[in-house]
């Protein structure tokens, strides 16, 4: 299977948007939250190479492509926010205020993980990037020494337990407004929260790109001062 394979250039990238609309269409069928898009499609595509016994590298070849549009996809991000400009400015020291907390509380809740389970120096800057976006928190753990494939991980579970549980806690702790619904998705559940963002509405999705760009310059600026701490 996998000599077949390796002459289709784009096995991997045809397997992983196939997998993806599948779990498009069970979301809408089923309307469950716990059936996120993109972890239903990664148990789609884990399955598929498991059960044909395809190694990573044969499906990366094509699959690799699709990273090239990250960095592009995350930037049309900005298309929203540019629509809520007058939002934006009504709302701008709440928003950075609200911003810079989040960013604060992830990285001190990483640093009281890694001091409670005894996890090393090397384990703490791999998680310090879990809610920022992929395009940036590679860069960010690989910098500070972190293992990158790790990281990648985190964000992915990170960005859909927060998009699975968003609804939950906003009505849980009353959360209306749609400026913190927005700036709370965008902040701890980065591109993937910011999908159900959109999904919420205009402003939610304008406020949560607006929180996914500052986050991470923010958590960049951050990683190399406290990266010693643990």
């Amino acid at each position: 299977m996998n000599e077949l394979l390796e002459t289709s250039l784009y096995f991997g990238m045809v397997l992983s948007v196939g997998a993806y609309l599948a779990a498009l269409w069970l979301k809408k069928k089923l309307g469950w939250a716990i059936l996120n898009p993109l972890l239903v499609a990664s148990i789609l595509v884990i399955g598929f190479l498991a059960v044909f016994q395809i190694d990573y590298q044969t499906y990366n070849e094509g699959a690799k492509y699709l990273s090239y549009l990250l960095t592009p996809a995350t930037v049309c991000l900005a298309i929203p926010l540019y629509k809520q400009l007058e939002m934006l400015k009504k709302h701008c020291v709440a928003v950075f205020a609200a911003i810079g907390s989040g960013v604060a509380a992830s990285a001190f809740s990483v640093f009281c993980l890694v001091k409670l389970l005894g996890l090393s120096h090397e384990d703490y800057v791999t998680l310090l990037p879990k809610s920022i976006t992929t395009a940036i928190g590679m860069g960010v753990s690989e910098e500070a020494g972190g293992v990158v494939a790790l990281t990648v991980v985190t964000i992915i579970l990170t960005g859909v337990a927060g998009s699975v549980m968003a609804e939950l806690i906003f009505k849980a702790a009353g959360i209306r407004h749609p400026v913190a619904r927005g700036l709370a998705l965008g902040t701890s559940a980065h591109a993937v929260g910011t999908s159900k963002a959109l999904e919420l509405g205009e402003i939610e999705g304008a406020m949560s790109s607006l929180a996914i760009a500052v986050a991470g310059l923010l958590t960049v600026i951050l990683v190399p001062i406290i990266s010693g701490l643990a």
